[in-house]
């Protein structure tokens, strides 16, 4: 049964992955041009591959269905105009940001266009499938928690390729980006704790019966697959990258986009067909 009610959210667990996407490595982006000496190209790339990820989001969230599970989870009709609009966007001001990186320009206009828009992105997300105020609150911080993990470690992998080409690049920028990465799962595994004792969720369920009941699991899964084991390689990849063993690093990395994306979708599944917080 638990599989079966993750799998019948299966249009929301994708929307889940491309906006978080979308939303986290326009905020890799941003951060990449303004806070690191990453090469012109490489911001570009990730700035652009925010717009197709924002575009896929944006026709994913036209197809979504009714809430699969209305007994764990609330949908909020009004919010959802607000939703699309701001999906849509998105993909344009990543184009913005891509041509302020281009330009080599230190645009804080653009950066804050870029951070405003997946802010609201969250922020109506949160607020279309939160229910009460203080739980689309939850959601909200959930979401943004979930797009800096997904955007930032894809950003970093793809980053880790651009030594490939550019031997002479500093190895600085990817242990930032790794360093980053790395301070967001453990923030991850702090809400993981936080969510776990005291019920967070539609559901209601009690303080730490997530960790024993029927979804168990699920929810360790969540635990040792989507934040203990890629806190764990997110760590080695600094230690190689300081090192310049970027080959090295960016394997780890890669092995990271499969380990933060597969508990990225435990996450969302367990939110949408459970009503849990994890």
């Amino acid at each position: 049964m638990p599989a079966e009610r993750i799998a019948e959210s299966l249009a929301f667990i994708n929307w889940t992955i491309l906006g978080g996407l979308a939303v986290g490595t326009l905020g890799a982006a941003v951060a990449g041009r303004l806070l690191t000496e990453a090469t012109r190209g490489y911001l570009v790339f990730i700035a652009l591959c925010a717009a197709a990820f924002g575009a896929l989001a944006a026709l994913s969230d036209g197809a979504l269905p009714a809430l699969p599970n209305p007994a764990t989870s609330a949908a909020d009709p009004a919010w959802e105009g607000a939703r699309r609009l701001t999906l849509a966007a998105l993909p344009i001001v990543a184009v913005a940001e891509a041509y302020a990186a281009a330009r080599a320009r230190r645009s804080l206009v653009v950066a804050a266009l870029g951070l405003g828009c997946g802010i609201a992105v969250i922020a109506t997300a949160a607020l279309s499938w939160g229910g009460a105020p203080a739980a689309s609150l939850l959601l909200a911080i959930q979401l943004t928690a979930l797009s800096a993990a997904l955007g930032g470690v894809w950003a970093a992998m793809v980053l880790g390729h651009w030594y490939l080409v550019t031997p002479r690049l500093p190895e600085a920028p990817l242990v930032r980006f790794a360093r980053w990465l790395t301070a967001i799962l453990a923030l991850q595994v702090g809400l993981f704790a936080a969510w776990t004792a005291f019920g967070a969720g539609p559901a209601g369920h009690p303080g730490f019966a997530a960790l024993t009941g029927e979804w168990a699991l699920f929810v360790w899964l969540r635990l040792l697959v989507g934040l203990v084991f890629p806190l764990i390689v997110s760590w080695a990849a600094i230690q190689t990258a300081r090192s310049r063993s970027m080959e090295s690093a960016t394997g780890l990395l890669y092995i990271n986009v499969g380990t933060i994306a597969a508990g990225t979708i435990v996450a969302a599944g367990l939110y949408f067909g459970a009503g849990l917080l994890v």
